[in-house]
């Protein structure tokens, strides 16, 4: 179910494989068109002296080789989440297999879009092509076509709709799940705060003033001590409540938004941070927060941990969704574990259905990317 689950997030693939999928797939796409066709025309047509029925068994056994292979090339050529077929058991004598095999839906659909992605495969081969050659079709029309590609594969050669539905309702059920979680973390910490921080100030200005109620009469120089030590506190304790307030939903990002609450984020940063935000229209307001809480943590980690003299902070809109992405010069090996920082990161994200990724390779760099839904 885990795989299925991944199916929600479709990243566009890169320019340069994508023009070599499009123009190496046309050779493939070309030989699975001839040899598909011609073994079922010519086991159709000798079906009536018998011979026709092992050439179609041959036909029926190359289909679904094709569409497993077809399967894997999407996946790794344009970063498709595609997960390997589910098809139907079969057992007994090579006629009840084959029987099995032919009224397996997975059976006909690979058979769907091995017709349907020959043509398709020409128009193809010919902008792969042109891609080479024109830099700005390489650049920005490749991948959406590519993107466009993998959608096609997704839904033909993908797990059913009633599947994936399935899978989005367990993916939504776990991300809620750990929505609570973090919700409850985030309670936890805004009681100790409370208990540890200005509740105790707050202790302290009570003793210092039942002091000085004391001293008031008798010891003016101790009151003025008594005094001068409750208003101190009392400064601190507000200075506390601020900074916990501020914690919870900063007053800058209501105000003013991503860019000026991300950019304070970055100069109060021990490292050199480049913030670059570009959300318009604006996004609700639980995707800003999140964003905001993630960009923060990832810095916090960034100084703790990754030994980074700089850091890059890019967040950006595309149709309904929010794209966050940190990107450091350490020393990376980073990774998603559990109970780490970055799960903390991922736990948060999942409190509206976002996702977070982490490419950390031995010596670096590093990139978080968080991609945030608008609509849920």
């Amino acid at each position: 179910m885990t795989e299925v689950a991944a199916l929600a997030e479709q990243p566009r693939p890169n320019a340069i494989k994508t023009i070599g999928f499009m123009i190496a797939s046309f050779p493939l796409r070309l030989v699975q068109f001839i040899l598909i066709v011609t073994l079922a025309v010519v086991g159709i047509a000798t079906t009536i002296v018998w011979i026709g029925i092992p050439i179609l068994l041959v036909a029926t056994q190359l289909t679904r080789w094709f569409g497993d292979l077809e399967r894997s090339w999407v996946r790794s050529a344009l970063h498709t989440p595609m997960p390997p077929a589910e098809r139907q058991a079969a057992e007994g004598s090579w006629v009840r297999r084959w029987f099995a095999q032919l009224t397996d839906l997975t059976t006909w659909r690979d058979l769907g879009y091995l017709m349907l992605v020959f043509p398709i495969g020409v128009l193809e081969f010919v902008i792969g092509l042109v891609g080479i050659v024109l830099v700005p079709i390489a650049v920005w029309v490749v991948p959406a076509i590519g993107w466009l590609h993998g959608r096609l594969a997704l839904a033909l050669l993908g797990p059913p709709r009633a599947q994936r539905l399935e899978a989005k309702a367990s993916r939504l059920q776990a991300s809620r799940a750990r929505g609570v979680d973090a919700a409850e973390a985030e309670r936890r910490r805004i009681e100790r705060d409370l208990h540890d921080g200005a509740q105790q100030r707050l202790v302290a200005v009570a003793m210092s003033l039942g002091r000085a109620k004391s001293k008031l009469n008798n010891d003016p120089e101790a009151l003025r001590e008594l005094i001068d030590e409750a208003h101190t506190d009392a400064k601190l304790a507000v200075s506390e409540l601020r900074d916990l307030a501020r914690g919870i939903y900063p007053a800058v990002l209501a105000d003013r938004g991503l860019d000026a609450a991300l950019s304070a984020q970055a100069a109060k940063a021990p490292i050199h941070v480049d913030v670059a935000v570009d959300v318009e229209p604006r996004p609700p307001a639980a995707v800003e927060t999140t964003a905001y809480f993630i960009v923060g943590e990832a810095l916090t980690n960034i100084a703790k941990h990754a030994r980074a003299s700089e850091a890059v902070v890019k967040v950006w809109r595309t149709d309904d969704t929010v794209v966050v992405e940190v990107t450091d010069n350490g020393q990376g090996g980073a990774s998603l574990r559990p109970g780490g920082g970055l799960a903390g990161l991922a736990d948060r994200a999942a409190t509206i259905d976002g996702v977070i990724s982490v490419v950390s390779p031995p010596g670096g760099p590093t990139v978080i990317r968080a991609d945030l839904p608008c609509t849920w």
